[in-house]
């Protein structure tokens, strides 16, 4: 009797560790497309630039054009005191960059930085964090793409978790329009949304790692 009923207690715990495991996937499945959904909207919403505070510096990551031109209004307007183009290809020459904007051309020799050394996120964040510390700034004023500035915002507070981190949210005008209906743009949301969780994974497991230039 003893025997035949520890095979059934054994099926029956199997049972309910599959209803379990079927019942957490769920909900990681739920909290997952949630997410997805929250993070599309967020990239594609349009009405959500209020007032700019001023910080010490400003920060545009490279990979569009309207990016660097709206950072480099903000230093026109005074919202900082210098910009850095974090990012920028070693091939690329300064006059080019000058002439995306009429505020670069003018303020490009005196308060503009180009970074070279960044090859992704994480390089941005390093490139960054080594600016900000070396001219002493404490707050920034981070420019990159709607849909990347989550992913942007969350390397930047691991490498810089003493500063005061205000994000510039620029919208592509191609995901201004219902995104769910492009899939140019489903796939781009689709992808930086997975390397935003990434992202969030890697620093949740190593939430000491620091990057170089940190101060620590």
């Amino acid at each position: 009797m003893k025997e035949g009923g520890r095979p059934r207690r054994g099926r029956t715990l199997l049972r309910r560790g599959v209803k379990l495991a079927a019942l957490v996937g769920l909900i990681a499945v739920f909290f997952v497309i949630s997410g997805f959904i929250w993070f599309a909207g967020y990239a594609t919403d349009t009405s959500r630039r209020g007032a700019i505070p001023p910080a010490d510096g400003i920060v545009v990551f490279t990979g569009g054009k309207d990016r660097i031109a709206v950072a480099a209004n903000l230093l026109a307007q005074g919202k900082g005191r210098r910009l850095l183009i974090s990012g920028v290809n070693p091939a690329t020459p300064r006059r080019d960059l000058e002439e995306l904007a009429p505020e670069m051309q003018r303020l490009s020799r005196c308060c503009i930085d180009l970074g070279r050394q960044a090859e992704d996120t994480v390089g941005n964040a390093r490139e960054t964090a080594d600016w900000a510390y070396g001219h002493g700034f404490k707050s920034l004023l981070v420019v990159t793409s709607a849909y990347h500035l989550p992913r942007s915002l969350t390397e930047l507070s691991s490498a810089m978790p003493d500063a005061v981190l205000t994000g510039v949210p620029v919208v592509s005008a191609h995901l201004v329009r219902p995104w769910w209906r492009d899939r140019i743009a489903v796939r781009l949301l689709m992808a930086e949304y997975t390397k935003y969780l990434a992202s969030l994974a890697r620093l949740a497991v190593m939430p000491g790692v620091k990057l170089a230039g940190t101060g620590g």
